[in-house]
């Protein structure tokens, strides 16, 4: 007999799908893909034509950190096709922050039909919150989590001469900036999950521990330090997200949804 939750996600796949056909819905999605790919495409050459300017201001972290502990302000590339690659790198990453409004759009564009009508009007609650935690994330890191990591490491260090080569600098750059972003969309996701009858408010809160557990872990992989104290400035946050998801899930699951238009109707 199927679960509650898989007869709620069938129920408003039902409902997304609404007229169109199956070949139709996947039509629609590589729509949505293409644009996304055009906006991510534009933002990427607007940002290395931009790209000099952008890692001078990527480097501040790494030049503070050198400077405090008293080491030469410069790195090296070893390569000479290297510092072309970087700036390529550089133009991604600033394309996609530049993109991600459009390209989240795209996305609301695509699951919007299986909403309900007066529910389509959260189109501006959504982009600005999803928009919002992204480069939440991305500052959170730039101004809090990376500095600390790059002062630790210099620090622990300090007996030997650097050379940091700009390929690996930008890399960790990257590897802290993009997935705390990521980290951030934590409700989104659940608005999504929720959405679907996946999962409920009761379920996440019934695993919170567990959950807590995951998100230490996953700081533990995503910190660049093994200090604790880094650890838990990745995680405190995620926690925070967490519970946020809760009442998201909660807001949006789709037997509340029923009910309320239910009780309009009636």
């Amino acid at each position: 007999m199927p679960s509650p939750a898989y007869a709620a996600a069938k129920q408003v796949l039902s409902e997304h799908m609404g007229s169109m056909s199956f070949l139709e819905h996947l039509e629609e999605l590589r729509r949505r893909i293409i644009w996304s790919f055009v906006y991510v495409g534009a933002g990427f050459m607007l940002c290395w034509w931009k790209a000099e300017k952008i890692y001078g201001w990527m480097q501040k972290p790494i030049m503070e950190a050198l400077r405090n502990h008293h080491m030469a302000e410069k790195l090296v590339y070893l390569s000479p096709t290297e510092p072309f690659n970087m700036y390529l790198k550089v133009g991604f990453i600033g394309g996609l922050f530049v993109a991600s409004p459009f390209v989240l759009y795209q996305l609301w564009l695509f699951i919007s039909p299986g909403l309900y009508r007066h529910e389509r009007r959260y189109v501006v609650p959504f982009m600005v919150s999803s928009v919002g935690l992204f480069i939440a994330g991305g500052i959170f890191g730039y101004k809090m989590v990376y500095p600390a990591a790059l002062d630790f490491l210099i620090g622990y260090g300090a007996q030997f001469q650097p050379m940091i080569t700009i390929g690996e600098y930008t890399d960790l750059f990257l590897t802290i900036i993009i997935g705390l972003g990521i980290v951030f969309e934590m409700p989104i996701l659940a608005f999504f999950l929720a959405l679907m009858g996946i999962v409920n408010a009761g379920f996440l809160w019934r695993n919170l521990r567990y959950s807590i557990l995951v998100i230490f872990i996953i700081a533990a992989i995503i910190t660049p330090t093994t200090d604790i104290m880094n650890m838990c400035i990745f995680a405190a946050p995620m926690v925070l997200l967490y519970i946020v998801s809760i009442f998201i899930a909660w807001l949006v699951h789709p037997t509340r949804r029923n009910r309320k238009k239910a009780e309009s109707e009636s």
